[in-house]
């Protein structure tokens, strides 16, 4: 197993490049529809014949072409004494370059070693991926850990905890919210989820709110990730971070 105190826990959270399709330039929109109408080919059952680009805009912020990133949050445990501690931070705004270059800046002064790992939930596939690109788009150099062209998969320092919980099962898919009510970790209840977060970020501009909801991520995983190598989870008490409930 990974030292735990070398493993960062993250959680991201996007919206749609722009605050509605009609902002859009006008060669993404185009290539948005495109997009659009490979996805209704691809899913028949989920889209009807009269969606378009514009009514299916709201699911661009998954895409990293057509999104961008609103908040990163991210957690290191530490022990003190018996007890475990997780302490959180977020990097988040309106300047989507600068959440990533201050994000990059993390990585390049304490996670460059060999012996250190990122680790979410479903992150290979949405998370670090998605970071990575972004930081491209902004032409931010990609910290080590994050560049991974060329190389095998066991030299890749990712963890997730949802390809743990795979055993190898590469079509199930399980989500965080499921693997804590089967892992008896209480999750507080929110009062916005991931489908609404773009609309706090374009329309209440409450990015406070956006990260404190990213944090519980952040929480949630690193709870699942202890109970899945037999650990103690961290206390309430002890968790660190802008948010904490009261």
């Amino acid at each position: 197993m990974q030292l735990i105190q070398k493993i960062l826990f993250l959680d991201i959270e996007t919206a749609p490049i722009t605050a509605s399709y009609s902002e859009l330039d006008p060669t993404l929109a185009h290539l948005w529809d495109e997009k659009a109408e490979q996805m209704k080919k691809r899913i028949p059952e989920r889209y009807d014949q009269e969606s378009n680009g514009e009514s299916m805009f709201h699911e661009a912020g998954i895409f990293a072409e057509f999104g961008r990133v609103v908040c990163i949050s991210v957690g290191i445990i530490y022990k003190d004494g018996e007890n475990l501690h997780l302490r959180e931070k977020s990097f988040y705004g309106e300047d989507e370059k600068k959440i990533l270059t201050d994000f990059a800046d993390l990585l390049n002064k304490h996670y460059q070693g060999s012996d250190c790992y990122l680790c979410g939930h479903n992150s290979k596939e949405f998370d670090f991926p998605f970071i990575a690109r972004r930081m491209l788009v902004h032409s931010i150099p990609l910290p080590e850990i994050l560049n991974v062209s060329g190389k095998k998969p066991w030299e890749c320092r990712f963890l997730d905890t949802m390809e743990m919980w795979k055993f190898g099962d590469y079509k199930h898919f399980t989500s965080l919210k499921l693997l804590c009510a089967l892992f008896g970790i209480p999750t507080p209840k929110d009062d916005i989820d991931g489908s609404q977060v773009a609309g706090v970020f374009y329309n209440e501009k409450d990015y406070n709110r956006i990260a404190k909801y990213c944090e519980k991520d952040v929480l949630a995983t690193a709870q699942v990730y202890l109970r899945m190598n037999g650990m103690e989870t961290i206390k309430k008490e002890n968790v660190e971070g802008s948010f904490k409930e009261g």
